[in-house]
């Protein structure tokens, strides 16, 4: 990330705290929530186009996490009152999830998508 309480505050405000000391000088922040769910921040980044996936040419690597969540509503109702623009979605696809896709601060896509009940056929 290449602002690290703004990555924070935003990582905060979607469900994670700070797992043990919060040591600023650090170049690492390791963020939990109480569903056990990890992410680590690496502070070393410098504000630039996500070339994953905003330039033409593409690299390698991974381009966005998933998340599964209980309420795909909540998300967009934080996203909301957050000021985080949804940038794809809400999307079901074929009746299994619904999905919406949005930005962290820099610019890392993040998935998140609602498990909907699956029909099972009849039996025979």
């Amino acid at each position: 990330v290449s602002n690290r309480r703004r990555s924070v505050a935003f990582y905060r405000s979607l469900g994670l705290r700070v797992d043990g000391p919060d040591k600023p000088d650090s170049s690492a922040v390791y963020l939990i929530n109480d569903a056990g769910l990890r992410i680590h921040l690496i502070c070393n980044g410098q504000p630039s186009a996500n070339v994953l996936m905003d330039v033409p040419d593409k690299w390698p690597g991974v381009t966005h996490p998933a998340f599964v969540v209980d309420d795909l509503q909540a998300v967009l109702d934080w996203a909301a009152a957050n000021g985080v623009t949804i940038t794809e979605g809400p999307v079901e696809w074929d009746g299994r999830r619904r999905t919406c896709f949005l930005r962290d601060p820099d610019g890392t896509v993040l998935e998140f998508n609602q498990l909907l009940a699956v029909r099972q056929p009849p039996p025979r």
